[in-house]
């Protein structure tokens, strides 16, 4: 299995990302350590993965907290191997700038950004001690695709990569590597309990359609692929990423979004993910 006796710290593993990446690293091998402010949410993912799973209260905004789970993860685990931060916050979405107070387009700058330089701080000094380690990080498409009303998250999205960036030039050395997953807009993620579902919801009354239907034809519009990507999707990349056979990927954005793409004037889709 790819990630036999491997330890994962798994920071909002309660939700439908995190989730899905813990059921698929403890499927490959690996006990997990789910973190996240909903133990309810959390002891269901943990039921289903069985022993190999614990939980924890932990607010991943919380320095202190989280530095205090690192630190119990390792002591109880012997080391931590590998660690996803897949929190997610409520916020504004899909309004004007001119209608938001500057307050409401920072939220999820600051929340995102802290939460991933919280998490990080906390297991990279394990990891370092051993020389090796692997920290993921989460984005998404909106961070190079412009729709109006995405300013304060696809800000944030773009602030993650190029903190992704920047932490694996200052762990490298340690041998420790940083690496962004970017999905779009996940095709299953409403179905276990993501914000993403109102999403849809007014995307798909805006359109005047059903969500079924604007899942079954909105995707051919703008992905390369046709489809939208799945908690499969990114959970299985998260596994390969997170195992020795990804050994020499560092500081790289890896894209998930089943290419993102727009339609040009001649009807042409063009790629802009990157």
């Amino acid at each position: 299995m790819m990630l036999e006796n491997k330890t994962a710290a798994i920071y909002g593993g309660g939700g439908a990302v995190g989730g899905a990446v813990a059921r698929a690293f403890a499927g490959a091998g690996a006990r997990v350590y789910l973190a996240g402010r909903s133990m309810a949410r959390l002891e269901k993912v943990a039921n289903d993965i069985g022993d190999a799973a614990a939980v924890a209260e932990v607010d991943a905004l919380d320095e202190r907290a989280v530095a205090e789970h690192a630190d119990a993860v390792a002591a109880d685990a012997g080391g931590i191997d590998i660690a996803l931060n897949a929190v997610s916050f409520s916020f504004v979405h899909d309004a004007p700038f001119v209608e938001l107070a500057v307050d409401e387009v920072m939220r999820p700058i600051e929340a995102y950004l802290r939460t991933n330089l919280v998490t990080t701080r906390a297991v990279a000094p394990h990891m370092a001690a051993r020389r090796s380690g692997t920290i993921l990080t989460l984005s998404a498409g909106t961070s190079r695709v412009l729709p109006p009303g995405s300013l304060g998250y696809g800000t944030a999205c773009a602030a993650i990569e190029t903190v992704t960036q920047r932490l694996a030039v200052e762990l490298g050395p340690s041998g420790v590597r940083v690496v962004c997953l970017r999905p779009h807009l996940i095709a299953d993620a409403p179905a276990h309990g993501s914000y993403t579902g109102e999403l849809f919801e007014r995307r798909a009354a805006a359109a005047g359609v059903s969500v079924e239907q604007l899942l079954g034809e909105w995707p051919a519009n703008v992905t390369l692929l046709g489809r939208l990507p799945t908690l499969a999707d990114v959970a299985d990349a998260a596994v390969f990423l997170a195992s020795d056979r990804a050994a020499a990927i560092t500081g790289s954005v890896i894209d998930l979004t089943s290419g993102n793409a727009v339609r040009t004037a001649t009807g042409a889709l063009v790629g802009v993910s990157a």
